[in-house]
């Protein structure tokens, strides 16, 4: 079933509160998607890029691994654990050093890299994950999120939403694609690389690829219409903005709300119903195979 929720703040006074707001939808997910939980926020910028990691084992050495990817990059690394996450902060190139701690840390998987967004998921209790990452504190201008119901695949952090692939770009998926084998294929010939077997994974590359192929995030969405093939809702972040997206028969729930301070979106209103004045906010749901879009540009 699963549950997916995005906040877009058009108010900067409401920055402080962008975690807190985005927890309280969050938890009203949790029914739809209990075995685990992730969000993605979009806060202060980076001089160079973060990069949140997820231990596979629970044991990494972060400072080793830090130290590595300084020597192969040249550049220092600034090193923050959460739980069996961690954030390091260096101004080396993004995609780069994804792409060598994914070739040289089996241990590790790399959730998202990117100048102002952090990535954190777990399974289990989504109310426990929010706590153990501490969604309400945070600040920032954006957030998506996701509660899954693991019906098809193993309860795995890695297998939970939200995914990235691509510098500031983040997708989280109410639904199922039919055709990202292939697609994954395809995708790694043209550089994407993949940690996981999850179609959400497949959706995030294919976007991050039409993005640093040039495309706008409108265009892009546009050409996954025919591309992607399956049933889906998506709620996608890149750095300065969020779109929102269901395909041609849209028999996934969703719901958008927006007023002169925020867009939100969520499976049911319920979750967006938390948020201050929701009542008054225009509310309407989202048409198939039509791209609703909002920017800080």
């Amino acid at each position: 079933m699963c549950g997916i929720v995005g906040l877009f703040l058009k108010n900067k006074e409401l920055e402080p509160d962008l975690g807190r707001l985005t927890a309280l939808m969050l938890k009203e997910m949790r029914d739809r998607g209990p075995d685990s939980a992730g969000f993605a926020v979009y806060g202060d910028e980076a001089e160079g890029t973060k990069i949140t990691l997820l231990s596979k084992t629970d044991e990494t050495d972060w400072n080793a691994l830090a130290k590595a990817l300084s020597k192969a990059t040249g550049e220092d690394v600034d090193v923050k654990t959460v739980g069996n996450h961690a954030l390091f902060t260096t101004p080396a190139e993004g995609l780069g050093a994804r792409r060598w701690i994914i070739d040289n840390a089996p241990d590790v998987t790399v959730l998202a890299a990117g100048k102002s967004i952090e990535l954190y998921k777990g399974i289990g209790d989504p109310d426990a994950v929010i706590e153990d990452y501490a969604l309400a504190k945070r600040t920032g201008t954006h957030a998506i999120g996701h509660t899954r119901m693991a019906t098809e695949s193993a309860i795995t952090t890695a297998g939970s939403h939200p995914f990235s692939t691509g510098e500031d770009t983040c997708l989280v998926h109410n639904g199922s694609l039919s055709n990202h084998n292939r697609l994954r294929d395809n995708l790694r010939r043209y550089g994407e690389s993949f940690q996981t077997e999850n179609d959400t994974e497949v959706a995030a590359g294919y976007l991050s690829w039409r993005v640093r192929e040039g495309d706008t995030l409108d265009e892009a969405l546009t050409r996954g219409l025919k591309d992607l093939d399956g049933f889906y809702t998506f709620a996608v972040g890149v750095r300065n903005g969020f779109a929102v997206l269901r395909d041609p028969i849209a028999c996934k729930p969703a719901v958008i709300a927006e007023n002169d301070d925020w867009v939100a979106m969520s499976s049911e209103f319920r979750a967006i119903a938390q948020l201050p004045d929701a009542r008054q906010a225009n509310i309407w749901e989202p048409e198939p195979s039509t791209i609703y879009a909002w920017s800080h540009n």
